[in-house]
């Protein structure tokens, strides 16, 4: 004596036989822009970074007296803060574009903890050499806009216009490379911490 059972198929499967298996989204899904976010702000950071080295580097002006043999010049290697500033700036640029497969692989695999907590120790690292050099110089170029009266520090800004435009826009172009730092670790902290 067997019993028999009848199940009668559900209109909603169309195939016989075959199981529909559907996989539970996974949550976090935000995690993936959060890396995509994270690759172009690198992408930015990268030109912010080295374009101010490059201007720094390449800032000179020399002002013509009456002879050739007697002249003035501006140039980024007359003040160490400047070089510091160019070695530091390269660095982080080189380090920027050395992170960009490790950001490809927080986009590929965006729930992977390892690679955004390697890169967010090595971004900490980079943002502090990025804001000591961009400060430093930045209190050398306000030095050469404004002087300074107490210690008969002259400004130079009115004989080196040229100099003087150089190493403001590489400044500024340094702070650009610190915020777009800051933001990157901000946004791998969220990430990383975030289920």
């Amino acid at each position: 004596m067997s019993t028999t059972i009848d199940i009668p198929e559900s209109s909603k499967v169309a195939t016989k036989g075959k199981a529909v298996v559907v996989a539970p989204a996974r949550p976090g899904g935000w995690k993936k822009g959060v890396a995509i976010m994270d690759f172009i702000l690198r992408l930015g950071a990268i030109a912010a970074a080295l374009g101010a080295a490059a201007t720094m580097g390449t800032s000179d002006q020399t002002l013509p007296f009456f002879t050739q043999f007697f002249q003035f010049e501006a140039s980024y290697d007359s003040f160490t803060t400047f070089q510091f500033f160019v070695i530091t700036m390269a660095l982080v640029g080189g380090y920027l574009v050395l992170s960009l497969p490790f950001s490809v692989v927080a986009i590929v695999r965006p729930h992977a903890v390892g690679p955004r907590l390697f890169l967010i120790i090595l971004d900490t690292v980079f943002l502090t050499l990025a804001t000591a050099s961009a400060a430093s110089a930045a209190a050398i170029v306000y030095l050469a806009h404004n002087g300074d009266q107490d210690t008969n520090w002259l400004a130079i800004c009115n004989q080196f216009g040229d100099f003087c435009a150089q190493t403001s826009s590489a400044v500024v172009s340094s702070f650009i490379a610190v915020v777009a730092l800051v933001l990157l670790i901000v946004m791998s902290a969220l990430a990383i911490g975030k289920p």
